[in-house]
């Protein structure tokens, strides 16, 4: 059983989103950003999580996650620290707070106990938030 796994074959991050190119030397360049990364449900991480382009975590992860990419926080997700990423879309929960330098998306059914910091934030009627919101464009 693996514990990471490529997925070719995936949807775009989220529905709405436009389609990116990956610039990575060694991303599949299909035109389309997909998630090149999985932490499947049953896994259990303590510690640091950093990545570069798109991840989707199904498990839990307890410690910080850094990305210059996209995160996806999956349904059945349990994270609980600091999470700075370019876009992170959530639908798991997450006890946090999240810094995202392009978006944050909470989707329905997600629980998020903690701030965000984004120039953009999306939010589920059907969305749990329980923290701060600091939308502003990023200076410089």
């Amino acid at each position: 059983m693996a514990m990471f796994t490529t997925r070719r074959h995936e949807p775009a991050a989220s529905a709405g989103e436009p389609a990116k190119t990956t610039n990575s030397p060694d991303s599949n360049r299909t035109g389309t950003a997909q998630p090149s990364g999985l932490l499947s449900g049953g896994v259990s991480i303590k510690g640091s999580v950093k990545f570069r382009n798109a991840l989707l975590i199904d498990g839990e992860v307890e410690g910080t996650i850094d990305s210059t990419g996209t995160l996806t926080i999956g349904e059945h997700a349990r994270i609980r620290g600091e999470i700075r990423a370019k876009a992170v879309n959530v639908r798991g929960t997450i006890e946090g707070n999240i810094f995202a330098s392009e978006r944050c998306a909470l989707e329905a059914g997600c629980t998020l106990r903690g701030d965000i910091e984004a120039p953009r934030l999306i939010v589920d009627e059907n969305a749990t938030f329980l923290g701060s919101a600091k939308i502003a464009t990023p200076s410089g």
